[in-house]
């Protein structure tokens, strides 16, 4: 299966193929199960500057061109396209045509998984893709990694694998773009309210010296590096903040820098004005900036595994299955396609009455708020595993508060779908219609193994009873490991 990652970001975008090898991992008198035995990287285009009508405004024709530019030459035809994932990151996502371009590019070039990455799940997905995910793995402590492009800073903090919060910045190496003699050429609306605040007038037009560009961006790195590690002295933290502060900041005991400016870290550092000049922005200043500050944190800077093409080294990744047990399903439904998924391991801990099931369905409940969208219905599927041996009232239980959260957050969805990994699907899905009544509409499937991150596929009904699913992993390749680390 050839599979296409593209990422269109505020400064770049790239694309890379990829050639998946699918097995049948299930034996010849059980359901048919897949899975990703291989993955090949096959190809990686140079690195563009994001084509721009206006500042509103992407060339759409210019993208397209550059994809079928970069198809021809891999050898590629959108015909063999199975799999992949189109990323709107940064800035970009703003932009007044970004969901055209999105349409555009899911029509031309193959059977793509189409996502416009927000500042939560871009940040997300580029914490897989620099390792911080799998290097949380091997420590005590917690892991972050900051992405930063062109428009934006996107933190993602894991700790042993698991993701803890995901929070963004104004900062990026585009907010200001200069000439080589520190005139400042542009200044992006979004940075404007904290230079403000922080007491900085920059203007198109002024001339600005390298030590002030230099305190500029020293400023800007310190908001940030102040709040992951747990200090209070940036009083002009809330302008610099894209959303919500994280609930909780974790001890971090390491971090690294992925996107434009990780790839800027490992260069020489700018001597002149003209060196800082270098893409007409501040981008290798900021590169300098935390660079020089990370010393003065107790949090070991480390080297991401991906910097640039942290994000788009992933494709989509996609497997085939049936679930067919003990389905409930409303057939008016499906097909669905692009269903993001979110996942909650429900342990023998939650399910007591006052175990905390409900703020962990309510947690999940603002993730998915956040991450997808609010006006599909429904917003994303609910994958629960640790659904062994349930008995009756337990059942019971787990309906109760998940119908309960889900019409509080969602109030205007018209469809439920939950996922789960063993047998209990219809007898979950018909407690929830009864909660729903006439409210919502409830597909509830079975033994589908899904990951927190994942798209599903469902089709139509087979026989009435089964419907194919096909589950599809944004999968980003670990770097000098030959492992995969999924999302």
């Amino acid at each position: 299966m050839t599979s296409v990652g593209l990422d269109i970001g505020t400064s770049t975008t790239k694309l890379v193929i990829s050639r998946l090898k699918i097995v049948r991992s299930s034996g010849v008198l059980s359901l048919p199960r897949f899975q990703i035995a291989e993955r090949e990287l096959l190809y990686a285009s140079p690195i563009y500057s994001t084509p721009l009508l206006s500042s509103d405004e992407i060339h759409t024709e210019r993208i397209w061109a550059i994809v079928a530019q970069e198809y021809e030459q891999a050898g590629i035809r959108p015909a063999d396209i199975k799999s992949g994932a189109v990323i709107i990151t940064g800035e970009t996502a703003n932009k007044t045509n970004a969901q055209h371009i999105l349409h555009l590019l899911a029509q031309r070039a193959g059977d793509f998984v189409v996502a416009t990455a927000g500042a939560d799940l871009e940040g997300l997905l580029a914490g897989k893709g620099a390792g911080a995910e799998q290097r949380s793995l091997q420590l005590r402590g917690a892991v972050a990694n900051i992405d930063i492009g062109g428009g934006t800073a996107n933190a993602a903090i894991f700790h042993r694998g698991k993701l803890l919060g995901t929070v963004a910045f104004h900062v990026g190496g585009r907010l200001i773009r200069i000439d080589s003699t520190g005139t400042i050429l542009e200044v992006s609306p979004s940075i404007r309210p904290w230079l403000q605040s922080a007491g900085y007038t920059v203007q198109p037009g002024d001339r600005l010296s390298l030590p002030q560009l230099n305190e500029i961006c020293r400023a800007m790195c310190r908001c940030i590096m102040d709040y992951l590690s747990g200090r209070d002295s940036c009083a002009e933290l809330a302008a610099l903040m894209i959303g919500p502060p994280l609930a909780a900041i974790p001890s971090i005991e390491e971090w690294m820098v992925s996107g434009g400016i990780g790839q800027l870290m490992t260069q020489m550092p700018p001597q002149s004005l003209t060196d800082a000049a270098l893409h007409q922005d501040i981008g290798p200043l900021l590169a300098r900036a935390w660079k020089e500050l990370a010393a003065e944190y107790p949090v070991r800077q480390i080297q991401a595994d991906q910097t640039v093409r942290a994000t788009v080294i992933g494709a989509g990744m996609q497997s085939t299955e049936i679930s067919g047990a003990t389905v409930h399903l409303d057939a008016s439904l499906l097909p669905i396609r692009n269903l993001p998924v979110l996942k909650l391991e429900l342990s023998p801990q939650l399910l007591v009455q006052g175990g905390g099931l409900a703020e962990q369905f309510d947690t999940l409940m603002r993730s998915g708020g956040s991450l997808f969208s609010l006006d599909r219905s429904p917003p994303f599927g609910l994958a629960l595993s640790g659904t062994h041996h349930l008995t009756y009232p337990t059942l019971q239980y787990i309906a109760d508060q998940l119908y309960a959260s889900f019409t509080h957050h969602f109030p205007h969805s018209e469809a439920m779908v939950v996922i789960c990994e063993t047998d209990v699907a219809k007898a979950l899905g018909q407690s929830l219609s009864r909660r729903c009544a006439q409210r919502l509409k409830v597909i509830c499937i079975d033994q589908i193994r899904v990951e927190h991150g994942d798209y599903i596929d469902l089709g139509e009904p087979i026989s009435g009873i089964m419907i194919p699913v096909v589950v599809k992993t944004l999968a980003f390749q670990a770097k000098g490991r030959g492992e995969e680390s999924h999302l």
